[in-house]
């Protein structure tokens, strides 16, 4: 291999077969991102490679944690400004078109996260050559930042794999695994890590013609494209409101009208690079990050997890684990109460580990422990029963002298005050709080609970092992509720005192979906369980429970679980009759006693402050994101 020199950011060299490796290896940084540094710099390498063309070159990634994660995120503060955003989007279109106008063989060797720009880098590329292994994704989710893949993707993808899954990637962030980007014709080949480099010299060595569309997906691409936008405008406007987030049908235009090049449209492109939505969206981004900073820095690797309580959520934090790679074991009374939590297992390790023998692997390492044997050889023992103080505290009692010396004991309790059930404890400090919510495998938010007097690091470890789990750790102090459930607390309480004032239960769903909630309030407590919102709200909630909620109780109608609650539930799915016009306010009216509840726990230093509270609702509740969150809507111009 000959090095070329002079470089910070990349590395290139040339093998004896005359290929040229371009490597990136951003200097300073855990992951690659395409920084103006790191772009101006491949402009250098390009203008070094004119003077000798190489038989082919190859874009690898230096890094470990994956090939290029996207543009640099941190230079998108400058984005508001007219000038500032089409210079960006100028630097990566022209520099991408040069990459694809080159003379010779081009291949990008995807290993591991390949995002937004890294992708349009890749597809910039003659060949795309992916490594099998479980890390490896493709997407472009730059539509989750309120904003479009302006470097060439959204012209590049529809011709790569087709309009109709090229806008379905594009409009919805989602990303296709190695195996997937293989099977749609993203990538050219699909390759086990130790033959990457090898079929990537071959590929460019001996080039073939590139994956081409057929004669229908040609057409959609061009004379029918008007109706594919159509099609795909439509199901945009069945999940997002144009006003709240401007960036897909924004798409939609470019792609039509532009065929996918912004600078040909600057006032769209400065439409949605300026407004609210991409500026509260990226906010949102920088809080995510800082909730994924708690987890890290920790050595605190645990292999082995011991659940006590195989219920809906013990259970499913179980599988959950599971799925993470470690071995679990799950305790409950009997084998017969733990059926149903491995029965839910198979579901779960069906729909996200896709292969036979991951599934069995994930079966054999969840292991059915009514005895409880396994908490003496587990690293985490969580204690998930049912929400009774008296019951906690037997069970953590009795787990105590179990445990490994370094052994962190959890609950996941919801409402009750860690400080209570650590009454009995020889070591209270070692108890933590680990709040998962329901459904354990979507919703991203764990709250990590401080009790008083708890030792740092066992708060260090909770936020480590929740992270090691891909979920936000978010530190709250022991408090009823803690944040999530002590906000929404009013929030459903003042949606049953609407449906008490006969406001029907599918107005209050649309007056809030409109407003940006994922759904509705009648529909959330539905899902819930009525049970479990009769028990909150005596736990968080002063005041007589609702008329509302009493009758559908004294009627057995506990919401989906039982397929009657205020809704009528068929296929997992709420039967919605039809309702006039939303009252004026009415959405206000709901959100109101949320973001006072928000505020107050942040003056009472439950959660450390206003921008952790807002991630935490946004996370925990779903709250509408291109808002920013309850408290930063109500203090931003404009928002």
């Amino acid at each position: 291999m000959i090095a070329a020199p002079g470089f910070i950011h990349w590395k290139l060299t040339r093998d004896e077969d005359g290929v040229a490796w371009a490597t990136l290896d951003r200097a300073g940084e855990s992951t690659n991102a395409l920084s103006g540094a790191v772009m101006a710099e491949l402009v250098q390498l390009l203008d070094h490679l004119d003077a000798e063309p190489p038989r082919g070159l190859v874009f690898r990634s230096g890094k470990t944690a994956g090939f290029i994660a996207g543009a640099d995120i941190h230079e998108f503060d400058d984005l508001v400004t007219p000038e500032n955003g089409l210079r960006l989007v100028a630097r990566g279109w022209d520099l991408f078109n040069r990459v694809a106008a080159l003379s010779y063989p081009t291949l990008a060797l995807i290993r591991g996260h390949c995002m937004g720009g890294g992708l349009e880098l890749s597809l910039a590329c003659r060949y795309r050559i992916v490594v099998d292994q479980p890390d490896t994704r493709l997407g472009l989710p730059e539509v989750k930042l309120g904003i479009v893949p302006a470097w060439g993707g959204m012209q590049r993808l529809p011709q790569r794999i087709g309009a109709a899954a090229a806008l379905d990637m594009m409009l919805t962030g989602k990303t296709v695994d190695a195996r997937k980007a293989w099977r749609i014709g993203l990538a050219d080949a699909c390759v086990p890590p130790r033959l990457m480099e090898r079929a990537a010299r071959l590929r460019v060595l001996d080039p073939t013609p590139p994956h081409a569309l057929g004669l229908w997906q040609r057409l959609l691409n061009g004379p029918l494209r008007a109706l594919v936008v159509r099609q795909a405008r439509g199901r945009v406007a069945q999940k997002v409101y144009h006003e709240h987030y401007p960036a897909p049908y924004a798409l939609l235009d470019l792609w039509q009208h532009q065929d996918g090049n912004a600078l040909a449209a600057p006032e769209v492109l400065h439409r949605i690079l300026a407004s609210p939505t991409a500026r509260n969206l990226l906010r949102v981004f920088h809080l995510q990050e800082r909730l994924k900073r708690f987890g890290k820095g920790s050595t605190f690797k645990p292999q082995r997890v011991h659940v006590v309580g195989a219920g809906v959520m013990g259970g499913d934090i179980a599988a959950w684990c599971v799925v993470q790679g470690l071995t679990v074991t799950l305790q409950d009374q009997s084998l017969e109460r733990i059926v149903p939590a491995l029965t839910r297992a198979e579901v779960l390790f069906a729909r996200l580990l896709k292969t036979p023998l991951a599934c069995r692997a994930a079966r054999d390492r969840l292991i059915p422990d009514p005895a409880g044997a396994g908490v003496t050889h587990a690293g985490v023992v969580i204690e998930a029963v049912f929400e009774n103080l008296a019951v906690k505290q037997q069970l953590l009692a009795a787990l105590g002298p179990r445990l490994k010396p370094t052994a962190l004991l959890a609950s996941n309790t919801s409402s009750l005050r860690l400080e209570d059930i650590a009454v009995g404890l020889r070591r209270p400090e070692r108890l933590v709080g680990i709040h998962f919510f329901n459904p354990v495998a979507l919703m991203p938010l764990v709250e990590v609970v401080e009790i008083q007097g708890a030792a740092p690091e066992a708060l260090q470890a909770a936020a480590a092992f929740v992270g090691a789990l891909g979920k936000l750790p978010l530190p709250v102090r022991s408090a009823p509720g803690f944040l999530v459930n002590a906000v929404l607390a009013p929030y459903m309480h003042e949606a049953l005192r609407c449906l008490d004032e006969g406001i029907a239960p599918a107005t209050l769903d649309a007056a809030l979906e409109a407003f940006g909630m994922p759904m509705g309030p009648v529909e959330l407590m539905d899902t819930v369980g009525l049970d479990i919102v009769m028990a909150a709200g005596q736990q968080l909630s002063a005041g007589a429970p609702a008329a509302c909620l009493i009758q559908c109780l004294d009627q057995g109608r506990l919401g989906k679980k039982a397929g009657r609650g205020f809704y009528v539930w068929v296929k997992g799915k709420p039967l919605k009759p039809a309702f006039g016009a939303v009252p004026p306010g009415l959405a206000e009216r709901l959100i109101a006693p949320l973001t006072a509840r928000t505020a107050a726990l942040v003056a009472e230093g439950v959660v450390p402050d206003a921008d952790l509270a807002d991630a935490g609702v946004i996370f925990g509740t779903g709250f509408a994101p291109f808002s920013g969150g309850p408290l930063h809507r109500t203090i931003s111009p404009g928002a």
